[in-house]
Protein backbone atom coordinates (compact mmCIF):
# COMPACT_ATOMS: atom_id res chain seq x y z
CA UNK A 1 0.00 0.00 0.00
CA UNK A 2 1.26 3.63 -0.76
CA UNK A 3 -0.05 6.88 0.06
CA UNK A 4 -2.09 7.59 -3.67
CA UNK A 5 -3.69 3.61 -3.48
CA UNK A 6 -4.46 4.28 0.34
CA UNK A 7 -5.97 8.04 -0.95
CA UNK A 8 -8.14 6.08 -3.62
CA UNK A 9 -9.37 3.13 -1.44
CA UNK A 10 -10.73 6.66 0.71
CA UNK A 11 -12.06 8.43 -2.05
CA UNK A 12 -13.82 5.18 -3.39
CA UNK A 13 -14.91 4.60 1.01
CA UNK A 14 -16.87 8.26 0.57
CA UNK A 15 -18.14 7.18 -2.99
CA UNK A 16 -19.48 3.77 -1.24
CA UNK A 17 -21.09 5.99 1.50
CA UNK A 18 -23.01 7.97 -0.79
CA UNK A 19 -24.37 5.51 -3.07
CA UNK A 20 -25.05 2.81 -0.66
CA UNK A 21 -24.20 0.55 -3.69
CA UNK A 22 -23.85 -3.14 -1.98
CA UNK A 23 -21.23 -4.09 -5.27
CA UNK A 24 -19.04 -0.44 -4.11
CA UNK A 25 -19.18 -1.25 -0.15
CA UNK A 26 -18.30 -4.88 -1.42
CA UNK A 27 -15.35 -4.38 -3.27
CA UNK A 28 -13.94 -2.09 -0.47
CA UNK A 29 -12.98 -5.14 1.79
CA UNK A 30 -12.27 -8.33 1.95
CA UNK A 31 -14.03 -11.85 2.39
CA UNK A 32 -12.69 -12.20 5.98
CA UNK A 33 -12.67 -8.12 6.94
CA UNK A 34 -12.54 -7.16 10.72
CA UNK A 35 -14.60 -4.18 10.99
CA UNK A 36 -15.09 -1.78 14.01
CA UNK A 37 -17.16 1.07 14.28
CA UNK A 38 -15.17 1.80 17.99
CA UNK A 39 -12.17 0.41 19.03
CA UNK A 40 -13.93 -1.47 22.11
CA UNK A 41 -16.31 -3.02 20.38
CA UNK A 42 -15.77 -6.92 19.17
CA UNK A 43 -15.05 -6.51 15.54
CA UNK A 44 -17.84 -7.33 12.82
CA UNK A 45 -16.60 -10.00 10.77
CA UNK A 46 -16.64 -10.81 7.16
CA UNK A 47 -17.28 -8.45 4.17
CA UNK A 48 -21.29 -9.57 3.60
CA UNK A 49 -21.66 -8.62 7.01
CA UNK A 50 -20.44 -5.48 6.76
CA UNK A 51 -22.05 -4.57 3.25
CA UNK A 52 -25.63 -5.66 5.73
CA UNK A 53 -24.39 -3.16 8.56
CA UNK A 54 -23.67 -0.21 6.12
CA UNK A 55 -27.12 -0.56 4.46
CA UNK A 56 -28.89 -1.13 8.31
CA UNK A 57 -29.78 -5.14 7.62
CA UNK A 58 -28.05 -5.76 10.34
CA UNK A 59 -27.37 -3.30 13.23
CA UNK A 60 -24.84 -4.46 16.10
CA UNK A 61 -24.66 -2.66 19.30
CA UNK A 62 -23.58 1.16 18.85
CA UNK A 63 -23.13 1.02 14.90
CA UNK A 64 -23.54 3.91 12.66
CA UNK A 65 -26.98 3.57 10.80
CA UNK A 66 -28.21 4.70 7.24
CA UNK A 67 -27.66 8.46 6.39
CA UNK A 68 -30.61 9.69 4.45
CA UNK A 69 -29.08 11.17 1.16
CA UNK A 70 -27.64 14.66 1.19
CA UNK A 71 -27.63 14.74 4.82
CA UNK A 72 -23.96 14.10 5.36
CA UNK A 73 -20.41 14.99 3.87
CA UNK A 74 -17.23 14.11 4.34
CA UNK A 75 -13.47 14.21 3.23
CA UNK A 76 -10.43 11.90 4.82
CA UNK A 77 -6.87 11.90 3.79
CA UNK A 78 -3.85 9.25 4.73
CA UNK A 79 -1.57 10.68 7.04
CA UNK A 80 0.82 7.23 7.61
CA UNK A 81 1.46 4.43 4.90
CA UNK A 82 3.27 1.60 6.65
CA UNK A 83 3.26 -1.51 4.56
CA UNK A 84 -0.16 -2.72 4.82
CA UNK A 85 -1.37 -0.57 7.69
CA UNK A 86 -2.93 3.29 6.78
CA UNK A 87 -4.13 5.84 9.29
CA UNK A 88 -6.20 8.36 8.11
CA UNK A 89 -8.15 11.50 9.18
CA UNK A 90 -10.77 13.82 8.23
CA UNK A 91 -14.12 15.18 9.02
CA UNK A 92 -17.47 14.20 8.75
CA UNK A 93 -20.22 16.96 8.80
CA UNK A 94 -23.99 16.35 9.06
CA UNK A 95 -27.24 17.86 7.90
CA UNK A 96 -30.66 17.46 9.48
CA UNK A 97 -31.94 17.89 5.93
CA UNK A 98 -30.66 18.30 2.44
CA UNK A 99 -28.92 21.59 1.91
CA UNK A 100 -29.42 22.79 5.44
CA UNK A 101 -27.21 24.05 7.82
CA UNK A 102 -24.42 21.72 9.24
CA UNK A 103 -25.50 20.52 12.57
CA UNK A 104 -23.16 18.00 13.56
CA UNK A 105 -19.07 17.84 12.46
CA UNK A 106 -16.99 14.49 13.59
CA UNK A 107 -13.52 14.47 13.65
CA UNK A 108 -12.82 10.89 12.35
CA UNK A 109 -9.20 8.62 12.02
CA UNK A 110 -9.05 5.16 10.47
CA UNK A 111 -6.71 2.60 11.33
CA UNK A 112 -6.83 0.09 8.52
CA UNK A 113 -4.69 -3.39 8.07
CA UNK A 114 -4.63 -4.46 3.77
CA UNK A 115 -4.49 -7.58 1.97
CA UNK A 116 -1.98 -7.74 -0.83
CA UNK A 117 -5.28 -6.76 -3.59
CA UNK A 118 -5.50 -3.36 -1.68
CA UNK A 119 -8.86 -4.37 0.25
CA UNK A 120 -9.03 -3.52 3.57
CA UNK A 121 -9.10 -6.43 5.58
CA UNK A 122 -9.01 -4.35 9.46
CA UNK A 123 -10.96 -1.03 9.87
CA UNK A 124 -11.02 0.43 13.36
CA UNK A 125 -12.90 3.63 13.34
CA UNK A 126 -11.80 6.71 16.09
CA UNK A 127 -14.13 9.88 16.42
CA UNK A 128 -14.78 12.71 18.35
CA UNK A 129 -18.01 14.88 18.19
CA UNK A 130 -16.89 18.86 17.20
CA UNK A 131 -18.25 20.96 20.17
Amino acid sequence: MDHKSAQDWLDRYVAAWHSYDPADISRLFSVDVAYRYHPYDEPIVGRDTVVASWLGEFEPADASTRDAPGTYEAEYSAVAVDGDTVVATGTSRYHDEPGGPVVRTYENCFVMRFDIEGRCREFTEYYLRRP
